[in-house]
Formats: structure tokens, C-alpha cells, sequence
């Protein structure tokens, strides 16, 4: 049977600039990071890719908000579904043509994915995401007062709506993944760390306005498959100690418990690469063999353990028996 593997490409990743925002620009993006892919499934690979939405979901709100005179917003769910159809589109028109170079006979297919989360989740007591357009005080005020929005003042750049982020607790559409997968089709699925849903009290699903972090859903969904390795595909070859400083160090390898342990000790940003991390320590202590992060132009090298840095299966080391006088 083919070795199965979840990609986690980040939504920032399709943006390479400033000045490379527009959809074309993000499509080529796609299509450069779709090349390495299609090496791995080359290589035998079943492939399942998850993505980020953070800058494709502030485009939407900020359209909204400068249309609000004339057409109605978009709840944030729905900018999660939009984003999901978007990047699936330009993933895969971008494999397919890939495939087509190769002459490889090969299909991929997007899901619309939900991720039930639980509604008794502390985030939601405490929203910290924040979202969309930077504002001043009196119109976050506006809002806060007028669509019932929760603001807070970010770093001195200004007012931003915040979002709960809580944790991904089911993924409604595995079921469907894992029909594609056995059925040899490349998955897109989880955009954006999935749209998140709560279930009511007779099991109906209804969206909320939050957002789940992609790392944590994608590590989800490589346990939920039963994935030989999960992939998070970052700015970065390798995770690093210190990093940005003099001393900085590049890991290689490391098991979990040792990963476990750099968290503890504050080693890596929130919001940047403590997700990470913590994502593919999870993946291993459920189950998981081996996860990897690295950045899109060396995931086949990080396969074959050339680069990136690499986490696998520790094992706490028992103590020393007693000594017998």
C-alpha cells in the first residue's frame, strides 16, 4: 500500500511579497509549491493538502467592508468556505497541469471541509484572534456596539476585530477524505483549518464566527487517516533554537519528548512556529510516526532526510534498577 502523507501549506505562503498579492500572483505561487508536491506523489505518495486562509479571508472582509453601503457582509464562515473553494481551484488546476507535464494519470479533488468544535471551548470566553482591517477607536467602538463585534487595540497599529481560535475536536467530512484516498485521488481539504461548526443539542451543525488554527486541524486529519508522516510547509528550511539570534541553531532531528521539552523552555514565537511544533507533537502522540517542517522547495529532500527538521517517536528513558546490597 502507498505511504500516506498530509501537507500543510500556509495561506501567507501563496503571497511571496508585498507587492504579489493579486489572484494570479497567488496562483503562481501555488503552482511552485504544486511542483514539489507532485514529486512526492510521483515518488508513490497518497497525498492529502491542507492550506491556510488568513490574508485570502482579510480580502474578502475588506471587500465587504468597503461594499457594506451597497451588499450584504460575509459572515465568517462563509469567507472560510469562499477561501476553500478558491485555493482548491488553483491547487487543482495547478496539479493537474503538473500531472499533464508528466504524463502522469493522476486526479484531485477539494473538499468543503467542517470542523466541529466544542462550544464550551475557553477561547470562546477569551477571543484573541484578531481579524480583518485595522480601524481607529471610534469606528471599533461603532462596531463593536452595532454588530455585536469583540475589538481590542493591536501593538499601536490600531483597533482589530478578534475571533475565538479554539481547538479542532472532529473533522465532518473524514469519512469523504478517506473514500478519495483509498480511491488513489489527490485531496484538498481542512482550507483554512476547516470551517468551523458547533453541533446543538439534537446534533444540527451551525457555523460560528471563529477561526482554527490549520496546523492543529491538519495534525487532526493526519491522525484521523492514519497518515505515515505529516508535513507542515513553512518560510523556513529548517526550525531553529534562538532563532534570529547570534546563537541560533538549526534541528535536524528530534523526538517528541525533547520537542516537548523546547516548548516548555519558550524556544518558539506563538502564532508563528509554537503551532507548529505543538501540531506535529500531537500527531506523534497520537499515533503518528514522523512528522516534518520545512519549506516547499525541500519537501522531497526532507523525505529522504536530506533536510528540514524532522520529529519522531520518543521514548522516556526508564530508570536504573536498584541496587541489591
Amino acid at each position: 500500500m502507498a505511504k500516506k502523507a498530509v501537507i500543510a501549506i500556509g495561506g501567507n505562503s501563496l503571497i511571496t511579497d508585498k507587492d504579489h498579492k493579486t489572484v494570479p500572483d497567488q496562483y503562481a505561487a501555488t503552482a511552485e509549491t504544486c511542483k514539489h508536491i507532485a514529486d512526492m506523489i510521483q515518488q508513490g505518495w497518497d497525498v492529502v493538502i491542507t492550506s491556510g486562509n488568513g490574508p485570502q479571508v482579510g480580502f474578502i472582509l475588506r471587500r465587504s467592508e468597503l461594499a457594506e453601503h451597497e451588499l450584504h457582509p460575509v459572515p465568517l464562515d462563509y469567507c472560510g468556505a469562499d477561501t476553500q473553494g478558491a485555493i482548491g481551484y488553483m491547487i487543482q488546476r495547478a496539479l493537474y497541469n503538473e500531472f499533464h507535464e508528466r504524463n502522469m494519470t493522476k486526479y484531485v479533488a477539494s473538499i468543503v471541509t467542517q470542523v466541529r468544535v466544542s462550544k464550551e471551548d475557553p477561547a470562546f470566553q477569551k477571543p484573541a484572534k484578531p481579524i480583518g482591517s485595522f480601524m481607529d477607536e471610534k469606528t471599533a467602538k461603532n462596531k463593536e456596539e452595532k454588530d455585536g463585534w469583540i475589538v481590542k487595540e493591536d501593538s499601536g497599529r490600531g483597533w482589530r476585530r478578534v475571533v475565538a481560535s479554539p481547538i479542532p475536536r472532529e473533522i465532518i467530512e473524514l469519512p469523504a477524505i478517506k473514500a478519495l484516498i483509498e480511491d488513489g485521488i489527490v485531496v484538498y481539504a481542512v482550507g483554512g483549518g476547516g470551517i468551523p461548526v458547533i453541533a446543538d443539542d439534537t446534533g444540527k451543525l451551525e457555523g460560528v464566527a471563529a477561526v482554527i488554527d490549520k496546523d492543529r486541524a491538519s495534525s487532526l486529519l493526519a491522525t484521523g487517516l492514519d497518515a505515515d508522516v505529516l508535513i507542515i510547509s513553512t518560510a523556513v528550511e529548517k526550525v531553529y533554537l534562538n532563532y534570529g539570534k547570534e546563537n541560533s541553531q538549526a534541528i535536524d532531528k528530534m523526538d517528541h519528548i525533547q520537542a516537548q521539552k523546547y516548548i516548555e523552555e519558550g524556544h518558539f514565537a506563538p502564532g508563528s512556529m509554537l503551532p507548529k511544533i505543538e501540531s506535529c507533537v500531537e500527531f506523534i502522540k497520537n499515533g503518528g510516526d514522523m512528522a516534518i517542517i520545512t519549506d516547499p522547495p525541500n519537501i522531497s529532500r526532507a523525505i529522504r532526510g536530506e533536510t528540514g527538521t524532522t520529529i519522531v517517536r520518543g521514548f522516556a528513558i526508564p530508570p536504573p534498577p536498584e541496587r541489591r546490597s
